[in-house]
């Protein structure tokens, strides 16, 4: 605590007296909540500063702030003079952020501030991710909370920890802790959609000890670069089929491993098992014969490349480096032909398009994430679905699949979709809100993305719950934006849903 005080009061020295691009921007109190929450860092399992300024936040305005065993913050406020009576509401966001930097840019997330721009009505970070995924919602809660003159309910904001990297906030919230009957989700990314329902998910590890083998001397070392590919959300984007770096780089080593021996020395990519990876590399040593004409065979896998990709990731890049320093073994070639088709052959991208809600994924995987160092290999897979049953069967496919190459693999981190509930009171409410609020009807819709409401109504299932959101482009990837004019109307909507909340 002795160490964390001075950083802590650098970064309300900074919040104070650095100008943001932020400060002009309306309604002044959620821009102004997001501005801090850009100046201090808040990578999964790294909220501790965030939280500690948020309690401060809340104690100086007489609000109670509680933080529970796993450490989500729940801040409570007394309902208005006149609404005691009416059952409480929660609003639900997460602390945490995902983060992703553009090769070449220069950004530690456990230090520094996210940069940001206002570029054409949007908030954008142009080389990293923003964290409007879920910093905006988080900023609507806290805006709630100080709002003077709004008429409200008891109210509860949530703010839990861990969303991005296995939602642990959620999961470990005791049954009880929370009181109201009513929650909303600020955790979706498409305005003018109330959300009824997600897909749960589970993740899939796997794991093998490669053996290892001395290099010929008349070999030279290469490194292969895939990169340029707009990545993405795995849930969210899956559908667009834009490239998987991973997926794209094991299919050209495998290619190359059948004309020529290639020998393995070590593989990278992606930073997150629930973005689409946008860069891979690997270490390769080939014959000198080979080597000498490698840049053409690259240059024809490019071209093929740009023009698979043409429509959704036209910046798809293919190059090989080459270096002078060799090392002293490189793994085994059954090993490699085992990875190499491993790699290639899963499962990856949308299995299933939803039969109940025409046009969204119902199924998919996502191969986010692969290491390969010192003959030690690693990889992990997202599965996500409507449907518990189903992502549990394509998990266990993709087990099963790394089983019959000899690897190690196993189901983790499982979490509960949350099934829609049409004749829900609350939806009921909040479109009629939205109908006096903006003139027209609002969309209804599932995300192939995983909310924290499935796990909530696991530990509370009395309550009534719904989510909508601003419109966020890119989400878990660089250069992810948040529209201004849409959280304008979310905040609209938000203050008229509370106060017909409190009437009701």
């Amino acid at each position: 605590m002795l160490t964390a005080c001075p950083r802590l009061f650098l970064l309300k020295w900074i919040l104070n007296n650095m100008p943001s691009p932020l400060n002009n921007l309306q309604p002044h109190s959620v821009w102004a909540h997001f501005a801090t929450l850009c100046e201090i860092p808040r990578p999964s399992l790294r909220e501790a500063a965030l939280r500690e300024h948020l309690i401060e936040w809340a104690q100086a305005r007489g609000i109670t702030a509680i933080v529970d065993s796993v450490g989500n913050l729940i801040l409570k406020k007394p309902a208005s003079p006149g609404c005691e009576g009416q059952s409480g509401v929660i609003l639900q966001g997460h602390l945490d952020m995902v983060c992703q930097a553009n090769t070449g840019t220069v950004h530690d997330f456990e230090r520094d501030a996210i940069r940001v721009a206002v570029r054409d009505g949007w908030v954008v970070a142009e080389n990293t991710t923003l964290g409007a995924d879920n910093g905006i919602g988080v900023a609507l809660a806290l805006a709630a909370l100080e709002e003077p003159g709004l008429i409200h309910p008891p109210l509860e904001v949530l703010l839990t920890i861990n969303e991005e990297c296995g939602m642990d906030g959620a999961r470990g919230l005791a049954p009880g802790a929370l009181h109201g009957k009513t929650l909303i989700n600020l955790d979706t990314e498409e305005w003018g959609h109330f959300y009824l329902g997600c897909a749960g998910g589970v993740d899939v590890e796997v794991r093998h000890d490669c053996a290892q083998e001395k290099l010929p001397t008349d070999y030279v070392l290469l490194r292969f670069e895939v990169s340029g590919l707009r990545g993405g959300h795995s849930g969210i984007d899956i559908h667009l089929g834009r490239g998987n770096a991973i997926k794209l780089l094991a299919e050209a080593l495998r290619d190359l491993s059948a004309h020529t021996d290639v020998r393995l020395i070590e593989m990278k990519g992606g930073t997150a098992r629930n973005a689409i990876p946008r860069e891979a590399y690997a270490v390769c040593a080939l014959p000198e014969a080979i080597a000498s004409t490698i840049d053409e065979w690259v240059r024809h896998r490019h071209e093929a490349w740009q023009a698979r990709f043409a429509e959704v990731d036209a910046h798809v890049s293919f190059v090989c480096k080459h270096y002078d320093m060799m090392p002293d073994a490189s793994i085994a070639n059954p090993d490699r032909d085992c990875l190499l088709a491993f790699l290639d052959i899963a499962v990856n991208g949308v299995s299933r398009i939803s039969d109940d809600f025409p046009g969204v994924t119902d199924t998919s995987s996502n191969l986010g994430v692969v290491a390969l160092k010192q003959g030690q290999f690693k990889a992990t897979f997202k599965v996500r679905s409507l449907h518990d049953a189903r992502a549990d069967a394509l998990a266990g496919k993709l087990v099963a699949h790394a089983a019959g190459y000899g690897l190690r693999a196993w189901k983790d981190g499982a979490y509960p979709g949350w099934t829609p509930n049409p004749s829900s009171p609350l939806l009921d409410l909040c479109q009629q809100v939205y109908a006096a609020q903006f003139g027209q009807p609002a969309g209804l819709q599932v995300i192939h993305a995983g909310l924290e409401c499935g796990l909530l109504a696991a530990s509370h299932p009395h309550l009534d719950m719904i989510s909508f959101g601003p419109d966020i482009r890119g989400a878990h990837a660089p250069g992810e934006s948040v529209e201004i004019a849409s959280v304008a109307r979310c905040w609209q909507l938000l203050k008229a849903v509370l106060q017909a909340l409190a009437k009701r």
